[in-house]
């Protein structure tokens, strides 16, 4: 049912839950009471802005954490220019090691970090476990990368001579930018890399989530203070997008910029990055969709259409945006669907039958409402939803699960709102599938759901899906961290996490060894010296 949890907002008033938060932020070294400090650079401080965090689903204020100035981010980056030679001289299994044991203190704060990820963005308190889950699995994969960071050898056409590649240190640091929605995973996806590939970083969390951001860099602080390096290799600066931000992405001192958030402002991070020949991976927009054949699993197809359309209420860059339902199965599948997610619980996040929490913010509210009003007014048929989650009031930050018919060469379709909005098509055969699906501007992720192997692969071949995330039988959203990370089109470019990923935190270079005492050309090319 769709059961609204307001009764949590004087339930979390309580003085058993103010202390059970005031426990989690105690056991991630944060205070509740008191500003936290939002910027490292080996010593924590900060005298720049101060931002608060809200609880979306009680609107009560959860901790305050002043951010960075220009000056502490520059002096921050100067500290981190004195130690990189020294840490990139580390070997990479040592390296690994820090990472390691960066994973064991993750797992030993799973739980109240999981919480906090809650409490804070607003996610369900299992997608908040689950995230901090991905951060450790992202420290294991990291630890045993650190002893495969090799590059080829070729044979050379010269006698005795050996060419080999070698993957380097960055010249330069990491300047990591997360967005609001996966507080924790996104920053660790970047960071366990580039600490095993012998980088310094520095990162600006979103300004909405500080404390997560706060809680994971004295995490890694910790723990490189405890094996005795430098805690300058991991610094951190609270700051707003247009202060510290900016700073970070048109500074020369970083080398690659990473960067999660909107398509617009992604563009203008790709230009400026680019103007001065930079390196930048950008996890922008998604407009993601999931095809149903008439063959599909109706069952497996819909949990999974269910799950990545309300999971993180709709703020996943995964989540499932378009459902492109073959004709011989779209009413039924549809009517299937309707009745799912009116059973579809909203409400508190820590309560476990909860599915679909708050919004994050009053932003993300003003977005859905508008999004609602441009499918209106291109004649989209609202089959269910489209509303607040109980009163109207601008604090009430859920919103009902909502499924819209409309035409999918509506402008609406095109653009992303980050909210539970699921258009549905009905399409004849899978090559009309495959053109509704690449036919909007992003391609991060979508999904096939048949049994007939000649759809699967014309669907992963080369005129199949346009995206970075091709999947058969699951759904959109949920990826594993042995993959790599990313998309296309205006979702921006680079990967992250898993697979070779790791290649774009280094420097790649060839060696041509003489071990001869002649000096043989290339090409079979004769240069007599005079």
């Amino acid at each position: 049912m769709l059961s609204l949890g307001r009764s949590l907002c004087r339930r979390w008033s309580s003085g058993a839950a103010n202390a059970r938060i005031a426990s989690v932020l105690s056991e991630l070294g944060l205070s509740g009471s008191e500003v936290n400090a939002g910027c490292f650079d080996g010593q924590w401080g900060g005298t720049g802005e101060t931002f608060t965090s809200v609880n979306p689903a009680t609107n009560t204020v959860i901790g305050k954490t002043r951010g960075a100035t220009i000056d502490e981010y520059d002096t921050a980056m100067n500290k981190m220019d004195s130690v990189r030679a020294e840490w990139a001289d580390v070997p990479a299994p040592v390296r690994g090691e820090v990472v390691r044991r960066i994973g064991t203190e993750l797992r030993r704060k799973r739980e109240a970090l999981g919480t906090l990820i809650s409490l804070e963005m607003g996610k369900i308190l299992a997608e908040g476990i689950g995230e901090v889950q991905e951060a450790i699995d992202m420290c294991d994969f990291a630890c045993g990368l650190s002893r495969m960071l090799h590059g080829s050898v070729m044979p050379s056409e010269r006698p005795k001579h050996f060419m080999m590649e070698r993957y380097l240190p960055l010249k330069g640091n990491v300047a990591i930018i997360s967005a609001f929605n996966f507080p924790v995973a996104v920053f660790f996806w970047n960071a366990c890399l580039s600490l095993v590939a012998g980088n310094t970083h520095i990162w600006k969390p979103a300004d909405t989530v500080t404390l997560c951001g706060v809680a994971s860099a004295k995490i890694i602080a910790d723990v490189l203070e405890d094996m005795k390096f430098p805690g300058v290799i991991a610094s951190f600066a609270c700051g707003t997008g247009s202060t510290i931000g900016s700073a970070m992405v048109n500074d020369p001192r970083n080398a690659l910029v990473s960067f999660t958030g909107s398509t617009k402002v992604g563009q203008s991070v790709g230009t400026a990055v680019a103007s001065r020949f930079g390196r930048s991976i950008l996890e922008l927009g998604g407009n993601n969709a999931i095809i149903v054949m008439d063959d599909a699993d109706m069952a497996l197809a819909l949990n999974a259409a269910v799950f990545s359309s309300v999971g993180t209420a709709g703020q996943r860059c995964t989540t499932l945006r378009r459902l492109i339902i073959h004709s011989d199965v779209y009413d039924e599948f549809t009517t299937r669907l309707v009745s799912a997610l009116k059973n579809v619980k909203i409400g508190d996040p820590l309560e476990t039958d909860t599915l679909c929490g708050p919004l994050h913010n009053p932003a993300a509210l003003k977005a859905f409402l508008q999004g609602i009003s441009d499918i209106q007014a291109a004649g989209g048929r609202i089959l269910l939803g489209g509303k607040q989650h109980g009163p109207s009031k601008p604090d009430n930050l859920f919103v009902e699960p909502t499924l819209v018919e409309v035409d999918p060469s509506a402008e609406c379709v095109r653009r992303e709102v980050f909210a539970p909005i699921l258009y549905l098509f009905r399409v004849n055969n899978l090559t009309e599938a495959i053109e509704v699906n690449n036919s909007v501007p992003q391609g991060l992720s979508s999904s096939l759901f048949t049994r007939d192997m000649r759809n699967l692969f014309q669907w992963a071949g080369p005129n199949g899906s346009d995206c970075g995330i091709v999947n058969v039988n699951i759904g959109t959203s949920g990826a594993e961290i042995g993959g790599a990370f990313g998309g296309d089109k205006e979702t921006g470019g680079g990967r992250e996490s898993g697979s070779d990923a790791w290649k774009q935190y280094c420097r790649r270079v060839t060696c041509t060894i003489n071990h001869s005492n002649a000096l043989p050309l290339s090409q079979g090319i004769v240069f007599a010296a005079p």
